[in-house]
């Protein structure tokens, strides 16, 4: 019976580690069931956010299995033999009434100002431009020179070790930290869609529209994300990598990316040298 008991025990303990710390993750994990740690505001609003209306949905189930409980035992056949023949209940009917009202009003008032909160940045020290294609990003630094590169996924037999598969680039989104930078999404094919769970960020690149979101990362480190549209056969092989840098090392970058970006013979060839290496 209990032949299995120490591996039950040890993937419980894994279930419960990686639970715990999920907090710490920067990607996804195994057997993660809680958000990425916050690494921006607008992803820690986010969270309080959660937080709130689970604490919500908790109290409502509590209740409402609390009250069916004491209707069963309340009001059974046996304890009741004649049934009441009331229909009416003026101040019940009230409060049924009153009380989801009240309780949408408690989530609506965050939300909305969630919502105006993740919206734009009005005092950017950065803009950074993204464009989506089936099935890589191109990102473009319009306040550093305007230089530009493509960022396509590593393929399997190219990933170094620790590097994670299906998240890897070949070249990563550099951002300062505690700088408001401005996000201007759009795209050259179908949707696509932007997506950074530790940023708080998930936003359609729609072909012939600009949408607007922003970020301020709080710390240094190497975040991951992917495209969360359903835009094609290698929908999957789209993802994001962003190195988060202190801002001296920051502006050293700028100063070799230039550089680096302009000796490149253009957009159109570094996509066709590196579509090859794609999964198909």
């Amino acid at each position: 019976m209990f032949r299995n008991f120490p591996s039950v025990t040890a993937l419980a303990a894994v279930a419960i580690q990686a639970f715990a710390g999920s907090a710490l993750a920067d990607q996804p994990r195994p057997w993660e069931m809680r958000f990425q740690a916050a690494a921006s505001p607008v992803a820690e609003r986010i969270h309080s956010f959660n937080d709130l209306v689970f604490a919500i949905i908790v109290l409502i189930t509590v209740f409402v299995l609390g009250l069916m409980a004491y209707i069963i035992w309340r009001f059974n056949a046996k304890r009741n033999p004649v049934p009441s023949t009331r229909s009416h209940n003026t101040v019940l009917e009230i409060l049924w009434t009153a009380l989801p009202v009240l309780i949408l009003v408690v989530i609506a008032v965050p939300s909305l100002k969630l919502l105006y909160f993740m919206d734009r940045t009005h005092d950017a020290g950065l803009t950074l431009k993204v464009t989506g294609h089936q099935w890589y990003w191109s990102y473009e630094y319009p306040d550093n020179g305007g230089f530009g590169f493509d960022s396509i996924m590593t393929p399997d037999n190219e990933l170094k070790p620790g590097q994670p598969r299906l998240l890897t680039v070949d070249n990563q989104v550099v951002l300062p930290v505690g700088v408001d930078v401005r996000i201007l999404i759009t795209s050259g094919d179908v949707i696509h869609s932007w997506a950074m769970p530790a940023f708080g960020i998930k936003t359609d690149a729609v072909p012939g529209r600009v949408n607007e979101t922003w970020v301020k990362v709080e710390r240094e480190g190497t975040y991951y994300g992917q495209c969360s549209e359903l835009c094609g056969v290698n929908h999957g092989f789209m993802p994001i990598a962003v190195k988060a840098v202190s801002k001296e090392t920051f502006g050293q970058w700028v100063e070799a990316a230039k550089k680096q970006f302009a000796q490149a013979d253009g957009a159109g060839a570094r996509v066709a040298g590196n579509a090859a290496a794609m999964p198909r």
